[in-house]
């Protein structure tokens, strides 16, 4: 929280898959181990797609005059639940965590959140997921995936939610100085870079430092790209993810004034 220039904050969202109990939720917990206090605190899930799901309800909540201030963490451990055995999925997935506060402010100053798009298919729920007791009663359940179908969907959706931000902004791609998408594999990074037409190298890939963390990979590559010097003040930003639901979000903002906080492997 020093890094944006807060002592204390008015609420926090936890944006996990892999939380340590179905019940209670982590964030209470985390919120007290914080000395926070009894603020407001709750999980969110939405997989990869969860830190800008929790990005989105923590302006929600700013906005509306509940709080004047939210830490958002995004948090995963999918070393639990991913088959060490699994050469399709073991080898992508990493463990990691990493945290931004929002609080309030004006929309005309560096850091605010300019626009969000999110969706979500229900449809395509078995693409992403882990079994629950009704479908695998006994036994170790393992995280799954289509690994082909989700690459062409991730393609497709973040490259229909990003441009929408734009939009809402009136940002040209070439006026894109940062795109973040999720981290989810090389491929698919290009891709989306690729087809919404940003400046080449504008897109941030941190992959052989983090892994796909899942919800924490976009402040994970965040940290990262701010300690290389990648964002600068006032850049044009857009974040865009996808994950299992099957969700997807956006957000685009004009990068804030920050001192650089890298993460740790």
């Amino acid at each position: 929280m020093s890094s944006a220039g807060l002592d204390t904050v008015g609420g926090l969202i936890l944006a996990t898959t892999t939380p340590d109990r179905p019940c209670p939720a982590a964030a209470p917990e985390v919120a007290q181990l914080l000395g926070l206090g009894q603020v407001p605190a709750f999980d969110l899930s939405a997989v990869c797609s969860g830190f800008l799901y929790a990005t989105a309800t923590a302006a929600a909540l700013i906005t509306s005059g509940i709080v004047d201030s939210v830490l958002v963490v995004a948090a995963e451990t999918y070393s639990r639940i991913v088959d060490p055995t699994d050469r399709s999925t073991a080898v992508i997935f990493g463990d990691g965590a990493g945290a931004v506060v929002l609080r309030r402010g004006s929309p005309a100053e560096q850091g605010a959140l300019l626009a969000f798009d999110l969706g979500s298919d229900g449809s395509g729920d078995a693409l992403i997921h882990v079994p629950g007791v009704r479908e695998q009663p006994e036994g170790r359940r393992w995280f799954a995936m289509a690994g082909r179908k989700v690459c062409l969907r991730a393609v497709e959706q973040m490259t229909v939610s990003a441009p929408r931000v734009m939009k809402d902004c009136s940002w040209s791609p070439e006026q894109v100085d940062a795109l973040v998408p999720h981290q989810a594999n090389a491929r698919i990074i290009r891709a989306v870079a690729d087809r919404l037409g940003v400046p080449p190298g504008s897109a941030v890939c941190e992959l052989s430092r983090v892994g796909n963390t899942a919800a924490a990979s976009i402040p994970l590559a965040l940290a990262e790209a701010l300690a290389a010097h990648r964002l600068r003040p006032g850049a044009r930003t857009v974040l865009t993810a996808f994950g299992g639901g099957l969700t997807w979000a956006s957000a685009a903002l004009a990068w804030p004034q920050l001192a650089a906080v890298r993460s740790e492997i």
